[in-house]
């Protein structure tokens, strides 16, 4: 026999505990990390490229074109930043998000500069990569911001 929720079980002479269920419960810490940092990397992507390779592949168009065109491609970016920033900020401060926007910049732009756009690889990104890791621990290391 069911019982309502809250009514006592004339058996055991205890009460039915009430089933409550939230409609939008809140995803892991750990889960909105990894889908924010996702979104985050791929718009990068598109950023970058969306900043600099104008510079390799439309050299000889004037500006304008490659404003247009960046623009363009942009788009994409906060097609997926936008979500990347509204998923994070459900967990994350916004001191988090903006400092693991800035290391996943560094780890999208580095390979971007060295492999697409044919720049010498510079011990100066180590150097920064330390430095930006250490603004990601100064900034995650206390939960509550």
């Amino acid at each position: 026999m069911l019982r309502e929720p809250g009514t006592r079980n004339p058996e055991l002479g205890t009460s039915i505990a009430p089933l409550r269920l939230d409609p939008h419960p809140e995803p892991p810490i750990n889960t909105v990390l990894v889908r924010t940092a996702g979104l985050l990397a791929l718009s990068n992507i598109f950023m970058t490229f969306a900043w600099y390779a104008h510079l390799k592949n439309l050299a000889g168009r004037p500006w304008y074109v490659a404003a247009i065109i960046s623009w363009g491609i942009a788009l994409f970016e906060y097609l997926l930043q936008v979500p990347a920033n509204r998923i994070g900020y459900t967990a994350l401060t916004l001191g988090q998000l903006k400092i693991l926007q800035e290391a996943i910049t560094l780890t999208v732009f580095v390979p971007f500069a060295v492999l697409y756009m044919k720049q010498p690889f510079k011990v100066d990104y180590l150097y920064a990569a330390v430095c930006i890791l250490g603004a990601v621990y100064f900034i995650f290391r206390n939960p509550q911001g």
